[in-house]
């Protein structure tokens, strides 16, 4: 992903790009390059860190980290409270189209008794369930919440393998890794008589980049902390 934006974003008109960090670089070289925005592909365990560092030193950040929980944006927000000019923007996922699929599953998902999440990655993918799949449950579960409708109904009383998925805001998700596969969701809805499924694939990492480019553009025109590219397109 880091490789594949710096090639967008050198292409796209009114940005450049000035520093590149890698693996065991010093972040030095994002200040020494006076730039405006931080983009982080990186792991978990170091992307806090990183938007620590830019935030302290007015670098706005756009995190594109996957497993930026909760506990984390709680952080970021915590620490934006002492910099407010900085702009942070999280974006689980930067597939335009998967942020429209993550919109249609919230508008769907108060009209249907039952509601899951399916999410399949590459296997070289470190975290599960994916962050588009965690945004998409916490969406679901709050128009649900908002719409007054009841959980999904499952009668499993016995499940010691978690055959049933994880419980993400009450929504079962279940994450396959194989393979073959970029990123693919599918969000499957029941009722009375019918399903109704909304999918998404991701056949190449250039269907991130128009998003990553909008998100790079996006973060000093928002201070303050910002989830989610649907504000940035507006949706």
């Amino acid at each position: 992903m880091g490789s594949t934006s710096v090639t967008a974003l050198t292409a796209a008109d009114g940005l450049e790009v000035v520093a590149q960090v890698d693996v065991d670089d010093s972040l030095e070289a994002v200040t020494d390059a006076g730039a405006d925005v931080a983009l982080d592909f990186t792991q978990p365990h170091v992307a806090l860190e990183h938007v620590r560092w830019c935030v302290e030193r007015g670098v706005h950040v756009v995190v594109g980290t996957s497993g930026f929980d909760d506990a984390r944006i709680a952080e970021v927000r915590a620490l934006l409270d002492e910099h407010p000019e900085v702009g942070v923007l999280v974006v689980p996922n930067f597939s335009i189209g998967a942020v429209l699929m993550m919109k249609f599953a919230a508008e769907a998902a108060p009209w249907f008794e039952s509601v899951e999440v399916v999410e399949m990655h590459h296997p070289d993918k470190i975290d599960a369930p994916s962050g588009t799949a965690t945004r998409t449950a916490e969406l679901i579960a709050e128009a649900r919440a908002s719409a007054g409708v009841a959980v999904p109904p499952d009668a499993t009383t016995t499940d010691p393998d978690g055959a049933r998925g994880a419980k993400v805001a009450g929504v079962s998700v279940h994450a396959l890794r194989a393979r073959g596969y970029v990123a693919s969701q599918e969000v499957v809805l029941g009722g009375a008589g019918e399903t109704f499924t909304i999918r998404h694939d991701s056949h190449d990492r250039e269907s991130f980049m128009p998003g990553v480019v909008a998100a790079v553009r996006a973060a000093p025109e928002r201070p303050g902390l910002t989830v989610g590219l649907d504000v940035v397109l507006g949706l």
